[in-house]
């Protein structure tokens, strides 16, 4: 099922109505990272990374960031897929925000988390613009909070 975004992004309002959503959240939540899911984690993740004072950390496909890197695999519905951040572009004990646009089966953000994770920083909650909640994605985060501004059902 695709969810198509464009719309928001064609309107200059309403993304920045998003984006400040966004931020009234986790402005005052000690984030020092925005990991952006790509690609369309790219688009929300560096104005809000701006607005709170963090740094944005893109978490690419396989073999698109250049350097060392550390990956995570994660199920697809036929296969496995990676995804992957430079090597020490986030220290333990950091706090983070995973931010895409869209949460469907969750196998993605599941796999950021356990990146973030695996290298001792906080993921603090995830956050995407659209929850798809027949899919049940949330139920792949464990424990892990899930904001999202739009049920997509």
């Amino acid at each position: 099922m695709f969810q198509d975004i464009t719309t928001l992004l064609l309107d200059p309002k309403a993304f920045k109505d998003t984006i400040d959503l966004f931020v009234e959240r986790y402005r005052d939540q000690n984030i020092s990272v925005v990991a952006g899911v790509e690609a369309r984690g790219f688009i929300f993740g560096p104005p809000i990374a701006l607005a709170i004072g963090a740094k944005f950390v893109p978490m690419r496909k396989p073999k698109k960031l250049p350097g060392p890197v550390i990956s995570e695999e994660y199920s697809l519905e036929y296969g496995t897929d990676k995804i992957e951040m430079h090597v020490g572009v986030v220290q333990a004990g950091e706090r983070a925000l995973i931010i895409d646009d869209l949460i469907a089966t969750g196998g993605t953000l599941s796999a950021a988390i356990r990146l973030l994770e695996r290298v001792e920083v906080q993921v603090v909650e995830c956050a995407c613009v659209i929850e798809l909640p027949e899919l049940k994605g949330r139920e792949r985060l464990g424990d892990k909070a899930l904001f999202v501004l739009v049920n997509g059902s």
